[in-house]
Parts: C-alpha cells; sequence; structure tokens
C-alpha cells in the first residue's frame, strides 16, 4: 500500500477482569508521588504478559522512568510497548516514549510488556518513578487460572507453534508434505514509527492483540520494516533503531510463532533519493516507499534479518514490499532487467540492490527460509516474474502480488493472465488485498477468484485507522472489524484453518 495513514494509535491500557494486580498507594511526599497498578493479565507456560498503569500523583513531570525488580533472576521482559524497556540482571528500567512522556498530577499512562519465566512468577514488590519510591500496602487477588503450570488461561499461545515451510513446485508446504495457504492479514507500524520518532510500532503488539487476530483465524501476519530502523543509521532517533528496533521485531514474530502465526518479514521502506515518476517523497531517508532496494544499505539489512531468523523455517523473507522501477526506467523490459540485477537503473539516482543479490546475501548467511517477492508496478503485474526469476541454490522462492480496486491489474482476465500462470509454476500469495471504499465487494470478487485457484491473500491492514482514509480492517485491536473487514473475517472463517 502506497498511502499510509501516518497517524499513530495511543497505547492502549489493557485490563483483564480477575487478573493478578498489585496496588501501590501513593508516596505521601508532596512534590513527589506515585501510584502503579501492576497486572498479569495473561500467562501461560514460560511467558505471560504484563501490564503496568503509572499515575503520577505529585508535581507535573515532563519525562519519567520507572524502576523495579523482578523477585526472581529467570523473570525476564522480552517485548515491550508505552515505553523503551531495558533489563540489567532482575532490574528493569521503563522510560517513555515520546509521545507519553509529559504527566501531569493525576495524570496516568499505561505501558506493557511480555515476559518469560520458569520456576515462579511472583509479582515485584516496590517501584519507582524518576528514581522516587512508590511506597504503600500491597494486596493481590487470585488469577482466575490455579497455576500457569497446570492450567492455561484463553490467552495462552496454543501448543502448536507455526510450521516451518518450503517451496515443492508450485505449493508452499510444511514437513510431512502437506500444502499450506497463507490466509492473514499485514500488520503496519514497524515501517514509520521508529523514523519518526513515535516509537517501535502502532498499536499493541502484545499477547493480547494476537489472541484477537486468533479470533478472525487468522494464521499468516506480514510485518513491515524500515532498512534504516533495523540498521540503526543516524537518520533514526537512537531509541528506536539498531538493537533497540530489531529485539522489537524478534519478539513480535517469535511471538506470532508460537501462535501458530506465519510471520512475513519485509522491508518496506528503504534509502535512496528519488524525485522520479511516482516518487512517494523528496527525502533520502527511509520514510517512503521507493522504487527499488538501495545498494548502499539493503544487503546490511537482509544480512541481519536473514541472521536473526536463520534456523526458523517458519518466518517467510520478503525482499521488498512494492518495486516500480519500470516508471523510472521508462519500459517494463529495462524495468524488468533493474528489478532483478540491480546496478545503475535509468532515472533512478542510487545505486540498486537488485533481487538476484539480496537472494545470494540471503542464501550467504545460511538461511533456508521461504524468500518472496513481488513484480512491478507497486508488485501488481507479475507478466514477466518466471522470466526474471533470481536463481535459488535452494529452490526456495515464491511471488507475490499486491491488489487493490484501484490497480492497472485489478480484473479477472488479468487475473488469469498474470497471476494464475505464475502460481502454475511457482507459489503465489497475494500478501496485500484492499479496497479504498471502506466496503468489502471488491475483495469478495479477489477472493473468490483466489479460492478457485488455491491462493491465499492477506489484508491490509490490522491497525484500527479511518477505513476512510485507507484499507483498515479494524476499528479496535480487540479485532472489532470494519464495514471492509468484515468481508475478510467471514471469508477466514470458511477458509482458514
Amino acid at each position: 500500500m502506497r498511502l499510509r495513514t501516518l497517524s499513530l494509535a495511543a497505547a492502549a491500557a489493557l485490563v483483564a477482569a480477575g487478573a493478578f494486580a498489585v496496588t501501590l498507594s501513593p508516596a505521601s511526599a508532596a512534590t513527589t508521588g506515585c501510584s502503579v497498578k501492576y497486572q498479569v493479565s495473561g500467562s501461560w507456560q514460560g511467558g505471560f504478559q504484563g501490564d503496568i498503569a503509572i499515575t503520577n500523583l505529585g508535581d507535573a513531570i515532563s519525562s519519567w522512568s520507572l524502576g523495579f525488580d523482578f523477585p526472581t533472576t529467570t523473570q525476564t521482559v522480552t517485548q515491550g510497548w508505552g515505553g523503551v524497556f531495558a533489563q540489567s540482571a532482575a532490574h528493569v528500567t521503563v522510560t517513555n516514549a515520546a509521545w507519553n512522556g509529559a504527566l501531569g498530577s493525576n495524570a496516568t499512562t499505561s505501558v506493557g510488556f511480555i515476559g518469560s519465566w520458569s520456576g515462579t512468577n511472583p509479582v515485584p514488590a516496590a517501584f519507582t518513578l524518576n528514581g522516587v519510591a512508590c511506597t504503600g500496602g500491597v494486596s493481590a487477588t487470585t488469577p482466575p487460572t490455579t497455576s500457569p503450570t497446570t492450567s492455561t488461561p484463553t490467552t495462552a499461545p496454543p501448543t502448536g507453534a507455526a510450521p516451518a515451510l518450503k517451496v515443492s513446485g508450485n505449493k508452499l508446504v510444511n514437513a510431512s508434505g502437506q500444502t499450506v495457504k497463507l490466509y492473514g492479514v499485514n500488520r503496519s507500524g514497524g515501517e514509520f514509527a521508529c523514523i519518526q520518532g513515535n516509537g517501535f510500532w502502532d498499536g499493541p503488539m502484545d499477547q493480547a492483540s494476537i489472541t484477537a487476530m486468533r479470533t478472525w483465524k487468522i494464521r499468516t501476519v506480514r510485518v513491515p520494516l524500515n532498512e534504516e530502523c533495523w540498521l540503526g543509521t543516524a537518520d533514526v532517533p537512537a531509541a528506536y533503531g539498531g538493537t533497540a528496533y530489531q529485539n522489537q521485531v524478534k519478539a513480535y514474530v517469535n511471538l506470532l510463532v508460537q501462535n501458530g502465526i506465519t510471520p512475513i518479514v519485509e522491508m518496506h521502506w528503504n534509502y535512496g533519493l528519488y524525485t522520479g515518476t511516482s516518487s512517494g517523497c523528496s527525502d533520502v531517508k527511509a520514510t517512503c516507499q521507493k522504487p527499488m532496494p538501495d545498494a548502499q544499505y539493503a544487503p546490511s539489512f537482509w544480512t541481519g534479518v536473514a541472521n536473526a531468523f536463520k534456523g526458523n523455517d517458519a518466518v517467510i523473507l520478503d525482499l521488498f514490499n512494492e518495486p516500480y522501477p519500470e516508471r523510472a526506467t521508462g519500459d517494463e523490459t529495462s524495468g524488468w532487467k533493474c528489478w532483478r540485477d540491480g546496478g545503475t537503473c535509468t532515472g533512478i539516482t542510487y545505486q540498486v540492490a537488485g533481487f538476484q543479490t539480496l537472494v545470494n546475501t540471503v542464501r550467504a548467511t545460511g538461511a533456508t527460509n521461504v524468500i518472496m517477492i513481488g513484480g512491478l508496478a507497486y508488485s501488481n503485474n507479475l507478466s514477466q516474474w518466471l522470466t526474471y526469476k533470481p536463481s535459488d541454490p535452494l529452490n526456495n522462492l515464491a511471488a507475490f502480488a499486491h491488489i487493490y480496486n484501484f490497480n492497472t491489474c485489478s480484473n479477472t482476465s488479468c487475473w488469469d493472465s498474470q497471476i494464475a500462470t505464475t502460481a502454475a509454476q511457482v507459489p503465489v500469495t497475494l500478501t496485500e488485498i484492499g479496497e479504498n471504499d471502506c466496503a468489502h465487494g471488491f475483495v469478495d470478487g479477489l477472493m473468490d477468484w483466489a479460492d478457485t485457484k488455491g491462493i491465499g491473500y492477506l489484508g491490509w491492514t490490522w491497525n484500527n485507522w479511518d477505513c476512510s482514509s485507507g484499507p483498515s480492517l479494524i476499528t479496535d485491536y480487540t479485532g472489532t472489524a470494519t464495514a471492509y473487514g468484515q468481508g475478510l473475517k467471514t471469508r477466514l472463517a470458511a477458509v482458514s484453518n
């Protein structure tokens, strides 16, 4: 999707009835005081979700840092949202995000995290805010399950993780040779929030949000990433780039896998100055869709991502969101050559990393994951995908297409001639489908066609944006469908398993 809604959703306060809770009374100091509510709102063997509400009971502050100690050294934060989490031994600090640092007197903000544990999972006994203790009595209620080691609550991941996948002919198959079709959604945010200094994601990326996805029978989630954020270049705020960003991505992808959901990790926005035909922006930074990956950073990005997920063939690697080199080079033939070979491409002012280079880059790490590649015209044109298909020593390449009601290839005649012919030889998935009228008539017809061809599809997008500004599937992260999203939800109930 080229046009993005960049408004940011505030972090949701996550409160589960009957959850494990700790309330700390305010400090007595007139100028500094705080109240903290800590809840374990979901627990499963080896993991849990913690939610923390922080209330400033003192004078207004412009930034904050929360501190606490886990009672055991086996309790570890693996992913957080609403703030920047850091842990040393048992001590955890959470500093404010860019958007929630200011807290007036009696104002409250919320953060949350996914954690791991072994043995026992007791709650922290004390908290500090900006170094000042929040003191008081501690009370706890019995959680709805007797113990995470003997009972599994409804928010727990299923026992089966997502399967390892490989290409077999024109199908994706699991280790038993069974065909796997990809049905699900895109989860936008990781491509833009970090470079804008607005955190890592757009909305919650936690167990509760994944549990909501599972009520739709979502089995695949495509995760757009930002090249510069992963690499931690100087263009990215330090708090949201490099290792911090990578850890967030790894935690979310691993959580998807644990929940039986296939992650597709893809490079969405990248570095490179392009102001030619169909330019998305005049910024050299990774702040919009560029026509092709750049030779300066893209190989390093894919070396890092491939190393992060090699050995876990449940994760699919999508090399680039929506190529459109033909808009710069002037015709399809030169566009396809640039697509495969990269280098100096007419009309593109930066050196291009072609998809043959990026396939080689991934395989050089030893990663055996399935690799997906789109076509021209923002991945809407697969007409010569087979002709220019990069070589892969593992023969583990798949194609994808993006189809919206406003695309050129938006009718069954085009789908038959371009997509179905490609799908006869390699696996094809429609990794973005949607329409811009807040209805689902177009995607219903598209899904009808895809079902007859054995092709899976992913809706854009699982974000609670205004449906009138773009194809947004939900109005909230509990999974309430928009009018457009209801079409995909109804279909997944029938085809996904």
